[in-house]
């Protein structure tokens, strides 16, 4: 891998201008389209890419998603321009504070509770939970326009307000003929204005958990997003640079460990966080780390890595830099990757995801790596 999803838009902001490292090495003619498609996989495209001949074709490295490889922490990294150690958001749900030690929090609906439980825009404030600068803020501060070609439901989510922040134009997309015509409507326009836009596709994402990744279902999905980049390949004007990527690649499920049936594995928790493939475990009061850690690592087995908060920071997991307190009390006491094709449901508390086909988060390569797809001037 060449680089990360977290150096991005850190390229983007130096080819406009704005001091800082390139380290993708980035051009700007006038515009730039960043558009990522939801669970494109480096390996799951290398794989299939006789059904998507154009976007393989113009793969010009892969990346590394950063840890853990789901939606809201990427899309977190690649708008902050950081990993999560910096900006907090260090899973699908974790644990955040309350008066009886620990509460669910789901990061990507920014409910609490779960993801079906209540809004938390109020209760936990975007910018408050997520206060870090974002790289779309920057680029407005340097004189770009900012747009988004996204689901109009994005706009004001708690995600898009925490972690994009940047007030922008929204061209409201939730099919792929509605991201072409919203990225084509951003580059198309006279004059020297300069034009920055995230667009976004969650369609494959979906097929891949609903009918596993590499199902005719999820093929079907990959050949209508190459046809959309192949359109927008002849119709872009050559002042606007695509750059295409993703937030993580994805695992068939095979082996299903239903935590919910395991009594040992709730004593002394206070809460089970995070996702099928990455598990945050919260302690009770009173509890000892490594009595936890002991009864999942010996019940886990071969089917998930399981360490304490203090080694997964050691071995830098999160990121280079370590996380400031209050981010790293949002990281489980203990930490259960799965391995190899095994995950770690939760049917009481996620009855939705339990019964998905296809996962991510883990550190396999199917997960982790992403393509950085260009069509440059």
């Amino acid at each position: 891998m060449t680089g990360m999803l977290s150096d991005v838009l850190p390229s983007v902001c130096t080819a406009f201008g704005i001091p800082g490292h390139n380290p993708l090495g980035v051009s700007v003619e006038r515009d730039v389209v960043v558009l990522l498609v939801d669970g494109l996989g480096a390996e799951l495209l290398r794989r299939h890419a006789d059904e998507a001949p154009t976007l393989a074709a113009h793969v010009r490295s892969t990346l590394d998603a950063g840890f853990p490889a789901t939606t809201a922490t990427s899309l977190s990294s690649l708008a902050l321009g950081a990993p999560c150690a910096a900006h907090g958001i260090v899973g699908y749900s974790f644990g955040v504070p309350d008066e009886h030690g620990r509460r669910l929090f789901n990061s990507l609906r920014w409910t609490i509770d779960g993801a079906s439980g209540p809004d938390a825009r109020e209760s936990h404030p975007p910018r408050e939970l997520q206060r870090r600068r974002s790289r779309l803020e920057d680029l407005a501060d340097a004189g770009a326009e900012i747009h988004y070609v996204v689901p109009d439901y994005q706009e004001s989510s708690g995600l898009t307000r925490a972690s994009f922040r940047a007030a922008g134009v929204l061209h409201a997309a939730s099919t792929l003929d509605e991201v072409r015509e919203g990225v084509l409507a951003v580059a198309r326009h006279e004059g020297a204005a300069r034009r920055f836009a995230y667009a976004y596709t969650g369609l494959l994402d979906a097929a891949g958990h609903l009918h596993g990744p590499g199902s005719a279902e999820w093929l079907g999905v990959l050949r209508a997003v190459d046809a959309m980049f192949a359109d927008l390949l002849a119709d872009l004007p050559r002042t606007c640079t695509l750059l295409v990527t993703a937030d993580h690649g994805m695992i068939q499920a095979e082996s299903l460990v239903d935590l919910d049936a395991v009594p040992e594995l709730h004593r002394g928790v206070r809460l089970i966080a995070g996702e099928a493939r990455v598990r945050h475990v919260y302690l009770a009061r009173g509890h000892k780390v490594d009595d936890v850690l002991a009864r999942w690592a010996g019940t886990l087995g071969e089917h998930a890595r399981v360490v304490t908060r203090e080694q997964a920071l050691d071995e830098h997991w999160f990121g280079a830099t370590p996380p400031n307190p209050v981010i790293a009390h949002r990281i489980g006491h203990v930490l259960a990757v799965a391995e190899g094709r095994s995950v770690l449901v939760t049917p009481s508390q996620e009855p939705m995801e339990s019964r998905m086909l296809g996962h991510h988060g883990a550190w396999t390569v199917d997960e982790q790596a992403i393509p950085l797809i260009s069509a440059a001037p």
